[in-house]
């Protein structure tokens, strides 16, 4: 069973992951007559990455 806050880490993992998805595959897609929105959601998306990213590093050194 893994501690709760190794849940919680990957829980986070997967709501980051979903919400990338979703702005990769319809948020940017649906603002493509607005350039400012869809500034903001690319901008959006590079932070989604940097979290899975820290998160996945958080993960690995727990559950090795």
């Amino acid at each position: 069973m893994l501690d709760n806050h190794v849940y919680n880490l990957m829980n986070q993992m997967v709501q980051e992951h979903k919400s990338l998805w979703r702005i990769k595959n319809m948020y940017i897609e649906d603002a493509q007559d607005c350039s400012s929105c869809k500034e903001f959601w690319q901008k959006m998306a590079a932070d989604k990455e940097a979290h899975i990213e820290e998160l996945e590093r958080l993960l690995k050194a727990h559950l090795l």
